[in-house]
């Protein structure tokens, strides 16, 4: 999941964000529904499963990915960018302690959901200044962060287990019919076949959508809503070493320090609660 800031770099100054996306949601249909032949795997079976796989491929596919990608083409920075994204986990808990039921955040967890928070904010704080910020981006990044946190709960909520196969295939279709008209209708920049575009393309089909959102999947339907999107706290810092290593980018003091603060603040949230004799 992390790679995606890094498919960004390579593949962004060679086609417009939605004109991508649209050619990684249709390759990735094709090469699950390759997978899904192969191994028979069930498609949903009730209309309503359908509709609930649907809205949320159109608003964790098409509206995160959309927004993010938009936001960082109009000039905002990846590190500001990632910053928003990353206020997700706080989002999901702030949103679950208001409707109260049984979804509880107990305070440990508040202190590690505040503490990666501090954590990616000291990762990214270093190239806040890279991209400028205005009302456009930012409008795209706050609607990109709201897409994914409401794609998390309503899958939660509304989506029953089902094949993670056939179940992403239906959200990329979903999110595909949102793209592809966006794609036609607002961007008219050519698509650059460049050596860098196809590999991040290829990278976007097999590791981040066939891998990265069907891991994502397989934890929204298996574990509670605020443990999984905590695990979001570490991209900000996995994305940093990676650019290191690829890219050269140096891993200052203050950025060892944000990756520590942000393990230490994950760990509050998904360690299991102590139980009592």
């Amino acid at each position: 999941w992390s790679t995606g800031f890094i498919v960004a770099r390579y593949g962004m100054p060679h086609a417009p964000p939605m004109t991508f996306l649209a050619w990684r949601y249709a390759a990735s249909i094709i090469c699950f529904l390759v997978w899904i032949s192969l191994v028979r795997a069930p498609w949903p079976t009730t209309r309503a499963q359908w509709l609930h796989l649907g809205v949320t491929g159109m608003l964790m596919h098409a509206g995160y990915l959309g927004g993010v990608w938009a936001a960082v083409k109009a000039g905002m920075g990846a590190g500001t960018s990632a910053l928003i994204v990353g206020l997700q986990p706080v989002l999901t808990a702030v949103w679950l302690s208001a409707r109260g039921g049984n979804h509880h955040v107990s305070l440990r967890q508040w202190a590690g959901l505040l503490l990666g928070l501090l954590g990616v904010a000291l990762v990214v704080s270093p190239k806040l200044g890279a991209g400028g910020v205005n009302a456009l981006n930012l409008s795209l990044a706050i609607g990109a962060l709201c897409s994914i946190t409401a794609g998390t709960l309503y899958q939660k909520h509304h989506v029953t287990p089902c094949d993670v196969r056939t179940a992403n295939t239906v959200q990329l279709i979903a999110a595909l019919l949102v793209t592809l008209p966006l794609a036609l209708l607002l961007e008219h920049e050519p698509m650059d076949w460049h050596p860098h575009l196809l590999g991040a393309l290829a990278w976007s089909v097999l590791a981040l959508t066939l891998g990265g959102s069907s891991l994502l999947y397989l934890l929204i339907q298996r574990g509670a809503a605020t443990r999984v999107t905590s695990l979001m706290y570490l991209v900000p810092p996995c994305t940093a070493v990676l650019a290191a290593l690829l890219f050269g980018e140096s891993l200052g003091l203050t950025t060892l320090a944000g990756i520590a603060t942000t393990v230490c603040g994950v760990v509050l949230v998904v360690r299991a609660p102590r139980v009592q004799a």
